[in-house]
């Protein structure tokens, strides 16, 4: 027997693939056998749609080489039978037939094939498209097990999470201050860690299927350039399928990938810096580095809901130096004071709503700068929401008082911010307040070295 050189066929190991080949011609079936069993597939054969059906259905195939014109069923009702049953319905489907209308290409796509061999069938071609499609199923089987990887280790650590939560909730004055901070830091240390498995093989595979698709686009270009006149065939296919739009349409896609698994990244680095930050003495901080990842945990509360627009961060930075404090329990505080300004805004709104009146658009602003003189960092957290009267503001940081309904609010956050700023760090924390225009804490920290 002739043994044929395989050509690259994007780096698959084809021993590792099976494919069925369904022809009524022996002549045909023996040919592309010993062809493609040379190259390395496994081969299943068929000589009619009915057996073909029966044979995918037990040995599920990678992918399926099918006639068009057969006796009994044909290769379009056998293609149909394929695709509605879920145990076939993801097998690729190639035809070869010698059909070679608009009509029956486009007939053969609308029962669910992936692609066109036209006989009589060149060898090279048909391992060419079908290494093709193997490739590219096995991309999407990985991406597509991947994807339901890291959406179950999310729920899982999510569930776990609002578990540990919930049960945080329960025993709050037992862990008012590190025990609190480092149960939650271990649970979002994990959730961190779970994510960045799964995101640094998307991340990397991305990249490769960024690459081969500008390798794939360059390539069409370079026949476009080459054959100025492809032909009707090949003029009619790119109509069909609109190929400028897609070549224009892909690096938008991949964009749009690349800036989700960012956004991923993102937050993972915010959920290890936040987790990572309790330390049980005082280290050199970067205070914009709390803030930031506090606001990036937080920015789903940002968004619009049923009473407001989104918020808006207005962030006002001045040049700080290195705080030496306990970096967790400062961001506690940061989470505390901002998730406080998220639910003024909501109550603001809510009350504008049952009034009709004019709904502001809802702002927080967010101000650092040094007091030199004084040898103090300075963070101002202002909001424009429902605000508070002078009897509430000389209540706020007293223990285990709330302004919240029963289930929402613990009377725990504003104490314990008082008690970090003031006890554990030597500074000061106030607030200005007015009813109905919003509230604007202010933290002073010392600047002092070690």
């Amino acid at each position: 027997m002739k043994t044929h050189a395989a050509p690259n066929t994007h780096k698959l190991n084809l021993q590792d693939y099976t494919i069925l080949i369904v022809d009524d011609h022996p002549t045909n079936l023996r040919i592309a056998v010993d062809y493609l069993e040379d190259c390395g597939l496994t081969v299943l054969v068929s000589q009619d749609g009915e057996s073909a059906l029966k044979r995918a259905k037990f040995a599920h195939p990678h992918l399926i080489l099918l006639d068009v014109l057969m006796p009994g069923i044909d290769g379009f009702e056998t293609c149909r039978r394929l695709k509605a049953d879920p145990e076939t319905e993801d097998i690729p489907v190639i035809f070869m037939t010698a059909l070679a209308s608009a009509e029956d290409k486009v007939k053969g796509f609308q029962f669910g094939a992936v692609d066109y061999v036209t006989k009589p069938i060149q060898h090279e071609e048909v391992l060419a498209r079908v290494s093709t499609h193997l490739h590219i199923q096995t991309l999407y089987r990985k991406l597509e097990e991947q994807n339901q990887n890291l959406q179950q280790k999310v729920i899982e650590r999510t569930a776990e999470l609002s578990q540990a939560l919930a049960d945080l909730q329960q025993s709050q004055i037992q862990l008012v201050q590190s025990e609190k901070m480092s149960a939650l830091g271990q649970l979002v240390a994990g959730v961190a860690h779970e994510i960045n498995n799964p995101l640094s093989c998307l991340t990397g595979n991305l990249q490769h299927a960024t690459e081969y698709i500008q390798d794939l686009l360059e390539h069409l270009h370079l026949y476009q350039q080459q054959f100025k006149t492809p032909g009707d065939r090949i003029k009619t296919h790119a109509e069909d399928v609109d190929l400028d739009y897609i070549t224009d349409d892909i690096p938008k896609v991949i964009l749009s990938l690349q800036e989700a698994t960012q956004r991923i990244h993102d937050i993972s680095k915010s959920l290890y810096s936040f987790s990572h930050s309790d330390t049980s003495k005082k280290v050199p901080f970067d205070l914009h580095q709390g803030i930031e990842s506090t606001l990036t945990i937080l920015k789903h509360r940002f968004k619009t809901n049923q009473y407001r627009a989104d918020i808006e961060i207005v962030k006002n930075y001045g040049n700080l130096p290195l705080v030496h404090c306990y970096p967790g329990q400062i961001n506690q505080v940061f989470m505390n004071l901002i998730a406080n300004a998220i639910d003024a805004l909501d109550d603001k709104n809510i009350e504008n709503s049952a009034l009709s009146q004019p709904i502001e658009r809802p702002i927080i602003l967010i101000k650092t700068w040094e007091d030199i003189k004084n040898k103090k960092a300075m963070i101002s957290i202002k909001d424009n929401g429902s605000g508070m009267s002078e009897l509430l503001q000389e209540k706020i940081f007293s223990y285990l008082f709330t302004t919240k309904p029963i289930g929402k609010g613990t009377g725990l956050g504003l104490s314990i911010s008082r008690q970090i700023i003031v006890e554990k760090h030597g500074g000061r924390i106030h607030c200005i307040s007015e009813l109905g225009k919003g509230s604007e804490f202010i933290i002073e920290l010392p600047i002092l070295t070690p």
